[in-house]
């Protein structure tokens, strides 16, 4: 059973660049590290500090072996350390859906 991962961020309004250019380095880790990207959402109209992630697996299994693989994973932990250093994420929701078939 395919599962994917919901994550809705809490950003910074005047640091939404910071997170967007944080969301385009993801969608290079993520592929490598086993997760499907189905993308990062900014806001463009209305609401202006709500961000979205989608991100796919396998199966539950799969996404603890990609958690895994993404802490030992360079450029994802610089990422990790690039969202720390610069505070732009204020808070972060994950859910794990499954799609209706």
């Amino acid at each position: 059973m395919t599962v994917t991962v919901f994550i809705r961020y809490q950003l910074d309004p005047f640091k939404r660049d910071a997170f967007e250019a944080y969301a385009r380095r993801w969608l290079e880790i993520i592929p490598k590290c086993g997760g499907n990207p189905v993308g990062y959402w900014m806001p463009h109209e209305g609401t202006n500090n709500i961000a979205y992630a989608l991100i796919s697996f396998e199966s539950l299994a799969a996404y603890e072996a990609y958690r895994a693989r993404l802490r030992g994973d360079k450029e994802g932990m610089a990422n990790f350390q690039f969202a720390e250093k610069e505070r732009f994420i204020l808070a972060e929701e994950r859910t794990f859906l499954r799609k209706v078939e």
